[in-house]
């Protein structure tokens, strides 16, 4: 190790860096050690799918169903309000609905919520469905990456798959499966009193009470065997997500993972432009490892990565040299692509906020064309130390110089050579010279005029 990095690692700062960075993970670790744990056995674990469907949620999910067949619960309850999300994700879902060793009752609520696209897979997946009134079901057809329409023999093979999946799902549970593949060909969308008109959900309930009144006595296939319901007497316990689950629920959201990729990029390189700075660098190792983790629960296209470390390299690039913009420009525009394509998938709610996207590319590309630019360009100027730094200065004459004499300068008094004749006692003259602890001086108004 070198004698300066020596020192940066003795340094209170870094010292403080390594206990912040330390107390993170021994929280990271309490929190994940603290996970939901019920005891109860025979109860009705209630489970809650509100936001989009994604892989955090499928795991969150498969924990709940877990648990639920290890206390050999009576049911599984999942409150669902969702608009959708990833295909991938809502097939996990499913599976693991299917493989459940306990009965899973599916419950769109509250009052005004929705299983929309994603949803509607998984509410018709349940054992029991239910919704509560005024929530609605349906709008389930695959859209392009802008919710525009996927035309041409793609959008067919994709159509036909989703199909075929709904309506398998409706055949197992003996619900609508016409209604299903219109709700995927034409998204179609209804109410809660058309969804159990239509067959699609088995009744209507305003409270998770009326839910476990209503599915009481029901008999039901789980795992191809018939099961009578029996949940008036069962505990109801809810299992909500943990802070860590929560915590990469947000990771998972592109936007943040587009910010946590690019502001790890940007803080890693102004500690390599500026070294010395303890947190910006561990700042960027954090996001970086953060923004890595959410991009793996995301359906992740690399190229978009790659355009946005080439942009980096370009806003990098651009500061140290010479080329008029050029460069900045370019990074600009290798950010917004790779934002525009950070993701593959067919869901928008899936990809990075256009409004963000470019706004942040333009003040990040500002901020590397202005002030790390300016920066850079100071550090390279030549560093005048010392004596030499008092060359330019303005010093008051303290006695007559004829040509030798005395001025006040810095606090301190010298012994000074006029240049130009007399000067009297009182005037302000410029340095011009600096020779050990003697200076050359001009008269103030002549230095300026030249």
């Amino acid at each position: 190790m070198t004698p300066a990095l020596w020192r940066a690692a003795r340094s209170p700062s870094f010292r403080k860096a390594r206990l912040g960075v330390a107390g993170a993970l021994i929280a990271f670790g309490l929190l994940s050690a603290c996970a939901t744990s019920i005891d109860v056995d025979g109860a009705v674990h209630v489970l809650t799918v509100d936001g989009t469907v994604d892989p955090v949620l499928a795991r969150y999910l498969d924990r709940g169903i877990d648990e639920a067949e290890r206390t050999d619960a009576a049911a599984v309850l999942i409150k669902i309000d969702t608009p959708g999300g990833l295909d991938s994700a809502m097939r996990d879902i499913v599976k693991r609905i299917n493989a459940s060793e306990v009965p899973v009752i599916t419950y769109v609520s509250p009052a005004g919520g929705r299983a929309a696209s994603a949803g509607t897979f998984i509410t018709m997946a349940g054992h029991v469905a239910a919704m509560a009134p005024n929530t609605a079901i349906g709008a389930a057809h695959p859209v392009g990456a802008g919710g525009e329409d996927i035309e041409g023999t793609l959008g067919d093979k994709i159509t036909n798959d989703a199909v075929a999946y709904i309506r398998g799902i409706a055949n197992e549970r003996g619900r609508n499966a016409d209604w299903a593949e219109r709700a995927v060909r034409y998204s179609e969308s209804i109410d809660s009193d058309e969804a159990v008109e239509l067959e699609v959900v088995d009744f209507e309930a305003r409270s998770l009470d009326g839910v476990i009144e209503e599915a009481d006595g029901r008999t039901v296939q789980v795992q191809g065997r018939p099961l009578t319901l029996r949940l008036l007497e069962a505990p109801v316990v809810e299992n909500d997500m943990t802070v860590i689950e929560r915590f990469l629920s947000i990771l998972s959201d592109p936007n943040i993972a587009f910010l946590l990729l690019s502001l790890g990029a940007l803080a890693l390189i102004f500690e390599f432009v500026v070294p010395g700075h303890i947190f910006p660098g561990v700042f960027g190792a954090i996001a970086l490892l953060l923004a890595f983790f959410a991009l793996g629960t995301l359906p992740v296209n690399w190229a978009g990565v790659a355009l946005i470390g080439l942009a980096m390299f370009l806003f990098a690039a651009e500061a140290y040299v010479a080329g008029f913009g050029a460069l900045g420009v370019g990074g600009i525009v290798a950010l917004i692509f790779g934002g525009l394509i950070l993701t593959s998938t067919s869901n928008p709610e899936f990809q990075v906020n256009r409004w963000l996207l470019f706004s942040f590319s333009v003040v990040m590309g500002a901020f590397f064309l202005s002030a790390v630019g300016a920066l850079i360009r100071t550090r390279r100027m030549p560093a005048y130390t010392g004596s030499q730094a008092l060359v330019g200065r303005l010093a008051v004459v303290r006695s007559p110089l004829d040509p030798v004499g005395f001025v006040f300068l810095e606090g301190a008094r010298w012994q000074a050579t006029a240049e130009d004749g007399p000067i009297d006692e009182g005037e302000r003259v410029r340095v011009t010279e600096v020779h050990g602890l003697k200076l050359t001086v001009k008269k103030k108004d002549e230095a300026e005029e030249r």
